[in-house]
């Protein structure tokens, strides 16, 4: 993992995701994340990020709406955000942001887009039915990586109050309990 480029990585993530965006039955069924529907995981994947890259000067371009097509939604923008890092001229290419600072868009994607995408993967496997495991090393480097940050990730408001997880917990039952969710959640 620790080799993998930002492109391999969207794409090794992408994929987990996409089967599960292939998977779903039944868009409207109830999320882990309070309020929210299978569909909506996918619209918030589609939607965010369209934007922050926007602020940045980099435009993807449109695709359909997840609220009508999510399966369609969510492939263009896959592919989408892979060109852009399969583009070395692209990802490459240095964006500001105000939270962020300047950094490389590959970079940004990597750290805040395709973690998003990871972490989501849980949620829209959960909510239906499909296998939720995820990768248990990509779990670990990411919570391990998020714990010393907590009071400025929890202070950011997009994650909920952690949600408290045995000490011996595996890696991913730990991430979750860390964003916010609860690892025995059922639709």
């Amino acid at each position: 993992m620790s080799d993998e480029t930002a492109a391999d990585r969207h794409r090794r993530v992408a994929a987990a995701f996409t089967q599960r965006v292939r998977g779903t039955t039944d868009w409207d069924v109830p999320a882990p994340v309070e309020g929210w529907t299978a569909r909506d995981v996918v619209g918030h994947l589609t939607s965010w990020f369209p934007g922050f890259l926007a602020g940045s000067g980099v435009t993807l371009p449109a695709g359909p709406e997840a609220a009508s097509d999510p399966v369609g939604s969510w492939t263009h923008q896959t592919d989408a955000v892979q060109a852009l890092l399969d583009d070395p001229a692209e990802a490459d290419r240095t964006i500001e942001n105000p939270h962020l600072g300047a950094m490389t868009l590959a970079a940004a994607t990597n750290m805040i887009y395709t973690t998003d995408v990871f972490m989501h993967t849980w949620d829209l496997a959960r909510a239906t039915g499909q296998d939720d495991r995820l990768d248990p090393d990509e779990c670990a480097v990411l919570v391990e990586g998020m714990e010393p940050m907590e009071e400025l990730i929890r202070g950011s408001g997009q994650y909920g109050p952690r949600v408290p997880v045995p000490d011996d917990a595996d890696a991913q039952t730990r991430l979750l309990g860390f964003i916010g969710r609860d690892p025995d959640w059922k639709p």
